[in-house]
């Protein structure tokens, strides 16, 4: 069963919280039961020390033990809960407080044993006996014997210390999960929010809505850069739907023209209305004429579309080469009374596949002498700029609408200034001519202004 991807953040963010707390806990526990164990033996330590320096202290004073200090003696072994034994040097007993005082506690041995995993050196649990030198002016005369139960390391205010910080520790699990839930909430509603719209709009435009568009206002790139892929597809696919319904009415307008030709000249025939003569059947023959070329045109293009142009590559001077195509075209120009001129930087070598290259200028020459109006001009121009050749044809003719200026490279488009049927051609000119510039590795583009003139760019690599 799939999750949604709210589902799928907010696990993630949850478990990422959870280990993060884990892991933090581990780390502070470590340290501050490595740091509060040395404490707890440091103090005790001290605790030992100041007992044996009370009573070095009482014995460097009276040279004997009294009622008052052998009661402040007792005091301080019941208030630490340990036990006081005083010896001379001859092993006689002078004072001890006895063990009626000393209780093991289980629980608190259980307490800091929890919390202290290593604790060799407190023994929790465990009687000790410590001896220390009954010192007067730096001079022996007996010992001081102390014992204690390990839990004795452990004050009131240790106990409190150590579960305030449990205490501390479970709160601030707690409040981090329910932070990281609403944290992880949040996030994952601004995410999956706009991929949720996103998912929609793709499946609207699925079902056949074009209009259709994501409107995500998201504040992470990479939503935002998909949200507007997302509208670019549908406006694309918009525009390839409006070019194949324009497509296909072309087509059946061009094909109903001869047709229509055809049969109403046959019906004449038959009816007995026209004499077959050599005129009429080069009438015929025209539009027969016409009919294969749009066959051949569509079969071109089924060909240039299926299968990879394979290229035949070597080392051409475009100089010379344009020179030879413009002379090739001045009699046609110079036919309609048209001017083509040229500026040509010479000796500009590259390496492309000259066929393909000709058919090329061929296309863009052609098409420019199609849309010229009277006395018009052409003016062709090459260059190098950086590592490309660069190329410019220039005419000054009818010019392509704004509106149709993106959908000239578009198979059988034709804009409506040039839907006529002396000029208009089959549509895929244009098409073959980008196809062979891109597959070069070039790119082809066009600068047009209605009534103005057109001018079409190509860039070709120079290797």
């Amino acid at each position: 069963m799939k999750a949604s991807l709210m589902k799928k953040l907010s696990l993630g963010f949850l478990i990422a919280v959870l280990g993060s707390i884990i892991l933090a806990s581990f780390i502070s526990n470590y340290t501050i039961e490595k740091k509060f164990k040395n404490y707890l033996v440091d103090e005790h330590k001290s605790k030992v020390s100041n007992i044996v320096k009370i009573i070095d202290d009482i014995y460097s004073n009276n040279k004997n033990l009294s009622t008052a200090s052998t009661d402040e003696i007792q005091r301080y072994a019941l208030i630490q809960e340990m036990y006081i034994e005083i010896k001379d040097l001859y092993n006689n007993t002078l004072y001890t407080s006895g063990n009626s005082h000393l209780q093991h506690n289980p629980m608190m041995e259980n307490m800091m044993r929890g919390m202290m995993h290593n604790s060799s050196e407190m023994n929790i649990g465990k009687y000790t006996e410590e001896t220390h030198p009954l010192l007067v002016n730096n001079q022996k005369i007996g010992t001081i014997t102390i014992g204690y139960f390990g839990t004795s390391y452990l004050s009131s205010a240790s106990v409190t210390f150590i579960n305030t910080l449990n205490h501390s520790f479970i709160l601030s699990a707690i409040v981090a999960l329910i932070f990281g839930l609403i944290i992880s909430v949040i996030i994952s509603k601004q995410l999956s929010k706009p991929l949720v719209k996103i998912t929609d709009t793709a499946n609207k435009m699925r079902t056949g809505d074009l209009d259709v568009r994501a409107n995500v206002d998201a504040n992470t790139k990479e939503i935002d850069e998909l949200s507007k892929s997302i509208n670019y597809l549908a406006e694309t696919l918009k525009n390839q739907e409006m070019l194949r319904k324009r497509l296909t009415s072309d087509m059946a307008h061009e094909l109903r023209t001869p047709l229509t030709t055809l049969k109403t000249h046959v019906e004449a025939f038959i009816d007995g209305i026209w004499e077959p003569t050599i005129e009429r059947f080069e009438a015929f023959y025209e539009e027969i004429e016409r009919l294969t070329k749009m066959v051949d045109n569509l079969r071109n293009l089924a060909k240039l579309e299926q299968s990879n142009l394979n290229l035949n590559k070597s080392k051409v001077n475009l100089s010379e080469q344009l020179e030879k195509i413009i002379d090739t075209f001045k009699p046609l120009y110079i036919k309609e009374n048209y001017e083509l001129t040229c500026s040509i930087t010479p000796e500009i070598m590259a390496i492309v596949d000259n066929d393909k290259f000709i058919q090329i200028m061929n296309n863009l020459l052609s098409n420019a002498h199609k849309y010229l109006k009277p006395n018009g001009k052409v003016h062709l121009t090459l260059k190098k700029a950086n590592q490309n050749v660069v190329i410019k044809v220039i005419d000054n003719g009818i010019g392509i609408p704004e509106k149709d200026l993106p959908y000239i490279f578009e198979r059988f488009y034709r804009s409506d200034l040039s839907r006529n049927k002396n000029t208009g051609g089959s549509g895929i000119g244009l098409t073959i001519t980008k196809a062979f510039v891109e597959v070069h590795g070039g790119k082809i583009y066009a600068h047009s202004k209605i009534n103005q003139g057109t001018t079409f760019i190509v860039e070709l690599p120079i290797k």
